[in-house]
């Protein structure tokens, strides 16, 4: 099971990365062509999300890869799967596809139960 969750781990570390970068480097008119979302959002909400994603990736990482606060884990898990409820809820109004974001919240609500 430990190998699953590493797994599970690096792959959400490296989606979350990916997309937390890409908003936080990327201005809003360049993201709304590709995320219709952001449109009726402040840009600095935007930008707040992106830390949190990013911060989330790296807290799904480190603290289990060197031994240091391994509680930050699954909270950071925790963290990132309440984004991805909210993913969920803002794509399903805007009636835009949202199975991608209900499967993420999946995989982050089981590292969290494994490594809880």
């Amino acid at each position: 099971m430990n190998i699953v969750a590493w797994v599970l781990q690096i792959v959400l570390a490296v989606l979350f990365l990916a997309a937390g970068g890409t908003k936080l480097t990327r201005p809003k008119e360049k993201l709304q062509p590709m995320m219709g979302w952001v449109e009726p959002v402040e840009p600095r909400n935007v930008k707040l999300l992106a830390a949190t994603e990013i911060l989330g990736a790296l807290g799904l990482v480190l603290p289990w890869a060197t031994g240091i606060a391994k509680v930050l884990t699954p909270l950071a898990a925790v963290g990132l799967a309440i984004v991805m409820a909210g993913a969920v809820i803002v794509h399903a109004r805007r009636n835009e596809p949202w199975y991608a974001q209900l499967v993420l919240f999946i995989l982050c609500v089981v590292v969290a139960a494994v490594r809880f």
